[in-house]
């Protein structure tokens, strides 16, 4: 079983690309996306070329903003949206389809922003979504994917000297909440599973960042440790193009 996850940074503007015939030929058995920046009919809408998937899509109530879906071959036992608090559900960053043997959740984590303005909030968000996750996890393990917005460590991106504790995305509040998440059981596959691989999943539009591959890693596949030993491998898909992200994935 194959799963990915795909920072897409507008379904709408990526469905016009190359984004169906790419999903087609990865052939994942969930897709799980972020920044879809639309409605869930306008999600249903932009992927009416990807068949075969049952979609629920959750959307921020502000328009062409956030946005989180899960694309899934099988029909879930039951799909969920949010994570039960008013104060983070109104920006549409998480969906979770419940299967007989785990959850799969997508999200689109907060971003600090350039001016750091939300990395308090952030903060609140990391403690809040972790509580969540041990919830779920109480009744089966988890599989939790998407845009993190954070890179975990030096190894994460090109350039941390230049960007500890001056951008976000690596601001030790961040790191630190990225930290509790392993702390707590949370196992962040592609670095278990590939412990020197250097490799990024978004890269800045600016200055050609992406052709000189001067990224950062912030899309990750955290699973439950009682299920890592099910997880065969953790890769990235830097040769899918569309949107500043690539997609990350897990085989099962």
């Amino acid at each position: 079983m194959k799963i990915i996850s795909f920072n897409v940074n507008g379904i709408r503007a990526v469905a016009g690309k190359t984004f169906i015939p790419d999903m087609q030929r990865v052939n994942a058995d969930v897709i799980c996306l972020q920044e879809t920046k639309a409605t869930p009919e306008q999600v249903q809408d932009a992927c009416v070329g990807l068949t075969g998937y049952h979609v629920f899509a959750n959307s921020a109530e502000r328009k062409g903003y956030s946005g989180t879906a899960i694309f899934s071959k099988s029909q879930p036992v039951n799909v969920t949206y949010g994570i039960g608090i008013p104060e983070h559900d109104t920006e549409g960053r998480v969906v979770c389809a419940e299967y007989d043997s785990y959850f799969v959740i997508s999200v689109y984590v907060p971003n600090s922003g350039s001016e750091l303005l939300r990395l308090g909030y952030r903060q609140t968000w990391d403690a809040d979504f972790l509580s969540y996750l041990k919830k779920l996890e109480s009744k089966k393990p988890v599989i939790v994917c998407g845009d993190f917005n954070v890179a975990h460590q030096p190894i994460d991106l090109a350039r941390p000297k230049e960007n500890y504790n001056k951008a976000a995305g690596y601001m030790q509040e961040e790191i630190d909440g990225m930290n509790l998440f392993v702390q707590n059981g949370l196992i962040d596959t592609f670095r278990v599973l590939n412990p020197e691989q250097v490799k990024y999943s978004w890269w800045s539009y600016r200055a050609g960042a992406r052709e000189k591959n001067v990224g950062w890693r912030i899309d990750y596949f955290l699973v439950s440790q009682s299920f890592l030993p099910q997880v065969k491998e953790s890769f990235i898909l830097n040769d899918v193009f569309g949107s500043d992200h690539c997609p990350v994935g897990i085989q099962l």
